[in-house]
């Protein structure tokens, strides 16, 4: 059975915005979708919060991640961690980053651990070639030259989307289509 795990962001949860939507409409496809409530989510840590996905997911090619913010690294590092043949279904990532404008200094301490651990991209693909990163063009925190991050080192098929700004509730974002959409 086809499987979804949508992660959320950091200060998230999982009836934010656009994730109670996605489920219902995966669900409606035959899909069996789960959003964690990911641990401290309001002082995240790489080792935590994919530790927390290790515990959840037996991962398969009828495997899927859609990540939202800091849910997109966490996803990614999970899959790096993974034992070698293992692949799974496809990763759908919103608003995710690699680099971070617009923090507090209080942000900045939590997010750097984030920022400055290195992602092993080649890991990342041997566990799935199909991955698309979408992205707004009025994102306070994700600069948009992160797009070709993802494009030159992992792959990415690159949307971006017009106003959405960060894709959150805060944003008045309750629907994303475009995420839908790629699961056709």
């Amino acid at each position: 059975m086809k499987k979804v795990y949508i992660i959320h962001g950091w200060g998230g949860n999982p009836k934010e915005g656009w994730f109670p939507w996605l489920k219902k409409e995966l669900e409606s496809k035959n899909y069996k979708v789960f959003i964690p409530e990911m641990p401290n989510t309001e002082e995240p840590e790489i080792k935590e919060w994919v530790s927390y996905l290790k515990k959840l997911v037996k991962p398969d090619n009828e495997t899927y991640f859609v990540g939202h913010s800091i849910g997109c690294q966490t996803i990614m590092r999970y899959l790096e961690s993974l034992p070698e043949k293992i692949k799974v279904g496809k990763c759908i990532f919103v608003a995710g980053w690699f680099n971070l404008n617009s923090l507090s200094e209080e942000e900045i301490e939590t997010a750097k651990p984030w920022l400055e651990t290195p992602i092993d991209y080649k890991k990342v693909l041997s566990h799935t070639n199909k991955i698309t990163a979408i992205f707004s063009d009025n994102d306070d925190y994700v600069p948009l030259t992160d797009s070709e991050i993802f494009k030159n080192k992992l792959k990415t098929k690159i949307i971006i989307e017009q106003g959405k700004g960060h894709f959150s509730g805060e944003d008045g974002i309750k629907k994303l289509e475009i995420v839908l959409n790629e699961f056709k």
